[in-house]
């Protein structure tokens, strides 16, 4: 359950990597946590990061949120079993009635059933083999039963729909082209008409053309 007004919107066009040597966040890492900082998420007695299992989300949350619970989106999970599916059953009924069973024990929280049923696949199917691989290194972020009862979220539907109703439905209009500079400018405005800060976004420049002048 998410309270009205209670989703606000950071984005642009940024690169989340650094040289392992750097001791700067990179862009992107910095606008997560001046946004978590604003909406005092360092301050929350629970702390969640959902991510769709790239290695990057997680390393960006390690270093700023270590202490955070992590969970992988339950819809990503799920599309990589019904990959593997498709892969070795092709799109017939025996395909589908697998899937289903492997997204059950997903939901179920059983993991080793599910790594069970993939293993006789792996010599064969490589996509078998990176699901494995995928679910063993992803496994403590699977805990979906025990997240529940936490009443913890574990879809990132929020996000994905964040992108569409921010960046898709302006940015990608028939005939748009956008330099970096010009993107990231209406992705600030939008952000924040989004989020309810469009009288703080014009302060904030009003306030840094002073310094400037």
């Amino acid at each position: 359950m998410r309270d009205p007004g209670s989703i606000t919107y950071s984005a642009a066009i940024a690169s989340a990597a650094t040289p392992d040597t750097s001791p700067e966040l990179s862009d992107f890492a910095a606008r997560v946590l001046r946004e978590a900082t604003r909406r005092g998420f360092l301050e929350a007695a629970w702390r969640v990061v959902l991510g769709d299992g790239s290695t990057w989300i997680w390393n960006t949350t390690t270093e700023l949120f270590p202490d955070a619970t992590q969970i992988l989106g339950r819809f990503h999970a799920k599309e990589h079993l019904s990959t593997v599916g498709k892969v070795i059953f092709s799109n017939g009924e025996a395909g589908k009635a697998w899937t289903q069973q492997r997204h059950e024990e997903l939901d179920a929280g059983r993991l080793r059933s599910l790594v069970h049923a993939l293993r006789p696949y792996a010599g064969q199917y490589q996509a078998a083999r990176e699901c494995i691989h995928y679910l063993w290194h992803n496994r403590r972020r699977m805990r979906y039963p025990k997240f529940e009862k936490q009443g913890f979220c574990t879809s990132t539907g929020v996000v994905e729909a964040g992108c569409k109703v921010v960046i898709g439905t302006r940015l990608k209009r028939a005939g748009m082209h956008w330099t970096v500079k010009g993107a990231n400018a209406i992705i600030a405005l939008r952000c924040s008409k989004l989020s309810g800060r469009f009288e703080d976004f014009w302060e904030r420049c009003s306030d840094r053309m002073k310094l400037v002048a």
